[in-house]
């Protein structure tokens, strides 16, 4: 990926000035302005006074490394926070070996503090934030051997936690008859981008988080072989990686992806030493010096050097691109594939899901260009990101712009559109079914044409119009959070949770004897990627074997990482 061109720059909203327009897989890096309301909801002992949750106390249930308390917010449901490993900085975490509540806490509604993130108040993060929120419906306390849901939120390896909108698991526990667990792990330049040289601190959480599950889940009823791990956007590209990782590879049986930017691809490790060595200096300690390095303040590393590093990393390692500098890396022993067609992808076995919205670039292209981008301008943005070779064939194929309505075009804002979620979501998406089919697995591929606009995603206008579904906006579709949810998302809803629930407890989306539409098995030639909202299938469009990853490279195979 290329530098931002001048021209551009000027249309930019100040929300979104990072990264190229084609190129930010997360409208969650805007980093809207906070209300007064919801800064001092992130002052902990606000919290509990200003936003209380309404929750009882006094659930116990004993685990194998102590007595979990919990309290019960939605009726039927108990929730369990719960600190699952801890870590010293820039260090490999370890699994707890016991229960403990977050962050010191000994009030079992305490919410955990988010890990360390730019742009937040810093009494509402701490390091100490591997930490967890297990939904446990009521109903399981007389069962036994019911499925799991490990979800990792996302919010491109930089922001995020497990008290993110949308992500209480309540409804979706209920729904599914499961227990569903969100996980926090540490993020940006604390969890993907160390001094000291550890790479993929933050899966290594997430792996964790899995065996910390492994030990307690018979005690609430959970079977621990039963475990399908789920995630969005870099949290998709988190469970990807977990695919990659064998010794993960006993701790779940199933995968759920949703809007994975699989055009990235993993780092290689020579461009993680490269980053690595741009990034040290902006610490003003040397990587040896661990008395310094542990007396720097947190919110200086992810605001100061973090956020620099993040703006300018990809002007000395462009593979590390403008949006995801920081993110995981193929080091060959933790991660031993790219899970690309960079090198030979290895045989697989376990049942995926994958999907994507109909939008997933809406967000940062109408956010970007405010207003319409005449064909001169749209040819430079496409140039300025692909570059000139892919451009030609870009521009020559008809796939986005035919001939014949080129004349007729005055704003060329919905063919950038397409082109991105192409090129980074939707086509790369069914790239990887494709290779996963063809050596050994199975996979499901959905496209949603119904969603639910994700907070913030309405600072866009266009992505609160009729028939827009942005990135982010399956999420409160699958956690049944919507407010006040129409006719079609309630339909929708009900319908994923009931496939989520067929698909985490068979590895098939098909529930036994609903009325839904058969979801069709991928194979290396056809995805049959079915409309998630709608009948029939997605249109293949661009998404052919012979265009994107062939024709037109993805990023990863242009950069051979």
């Amino acid at each position: 990926m290329v530098a931002l061109f001048a021209f551009a720059s000027s249309l930019l909203l100040a929300s979104t000035a990072w990264a190229s327009p084609l190129r930010n897989p997360d409208p969650r890096l805007s980093f809207p302005p906070l209300s007064p309301t919801s800064l001092l909801c992130d002052i902990p002992f606000v919290k509990a006074f200003l936003c209380p949750r309404d929750g009882s106390l006094g659930l116990s249930v004993n685990t194998p490394l102590g007595t979990a308390q919990g309290t019960v917010d939605v009726p039927n449901v108990n929730r369990y926070a719960v600190r699952y490993a801890s870590a010293d900085r820039w260090a490999p975490s370890t699994v707890a070996t016991t229960w403990e509540l977050p962050n010191g806490s000994t009030n079992a509604s305490a919410l955990p503090l988010m890990c360390p993130q730019p742009d937040v108040d810093q009494s509402s993060f701490s390091e100490d934030c591997l930490s967890m929120i297990i939904y446990v419906p009521n109903t399981l306390t007389a069962v036994s051997g019911v499925p799991t849901l490990a979800w990792i939120h996302g919010g491109s390896f930089m922001v995020g936690s497990a008290t993110d909108p949308g992500l209480d698991g309540s409804n979706l526990a209920i729904a599914t008859n499961s227990i569903v667990a969100v996980i926090q792990y540490r993020l940006g330049a604390l969890g993907f981008i160390s001094p000291n040289g550890n790479t993929n601190l933050g899966l290594k959480d997430a792996v964790n988080a899995l065996e910390f599950l492994s030990q307690v889940l018979p005690s609430f009823g959970g079977d621990a072989s039963k475990v399908t791990v789920a995630g969005q956007s870099s949290g998709a590209n988190m469970i990807r990686a977990l695919l990659a990782v064998p010794s993960a590879d006993s701790l779940f049986q199933s995968a759920i992806l949703q809007s994975d930017p699989m055009d990235y691809g993993f780092l290689s490790v020579a461009d993680q030493n490269q980053l690595q060595d741009y990034f040290t200096p902006m610490l003003n300690c040397t990587s040896t010096d661990v008395a310094c390095l542990n007396g720097l303040n947190a919110y200086d590393i992810v605001n100061s050097a973090g956020m620099s590093f993040y703006s300018n990393a990809y002007t000395v390692v462009p593979a590390a691109a403008q949006s995801e500098p920081m993110r995981v890396v193929t080091d060959g022993t933790f991660i031993t594939s790219t899970l690309d067609s960079t090198s030979p992808f290895p045989k697989v076995t376990k049942p995926i899901l994958l999907s994507n919205v109909l939008d997933e670039a809406g967000y940062t292209i109408y956010g970007s260009f405010p207003d319409a981008v005449p064909e001169a301008e749209y040819n430079l943005v496409v140039n300025g990101t692909f570059g000139a070779q892919r451009t030609n064939t870009l521009v020559t194929s008809n796939l986005y712009v035919s001939q014949a309505e080129e004349s007729t075009i005055t704003d060329f804002r919905p063919q950038l559109q397409s082109l991105g979620t192409d090129s980074v979501w939707r086509c790369a998406t069914w790239t990887f079914a494709r290779n996963w089919v063809q050596n050994g697995g199975s996979a499901y591929v959905g496209l949603y044409v119904v969603g639910a606009s994700y907070p913030g995603n309405s600072a866009v206008s266009y992505c609160t119009e009729s028939g827009v579904v942005c990135h982010q906006d399956d999420i409160e579709i699958v956690f049944g959070t919507v407010p006040s949810p129409d006719s079609a998302q309630s339909s929708l809803i009900t319908e994923m949770q009931a496939r989520y629930q067929s698909f985490m407890t068979t590895g098939n989306p098909n529930p036994s004897g609903s009325s839904y539409s058969n979801w069709g098995v991928a194979t290396t030639s056809d995805v049959n990627a079915i409309l998630l909202g709608a009948s029939g299938l997605a249109p293949v469009g661009a998404c052919t074997p012979s265009f994107w990853g062939t024709s037109v490279e993805y990023d990863y195979q242009v950069y051979n990482i």
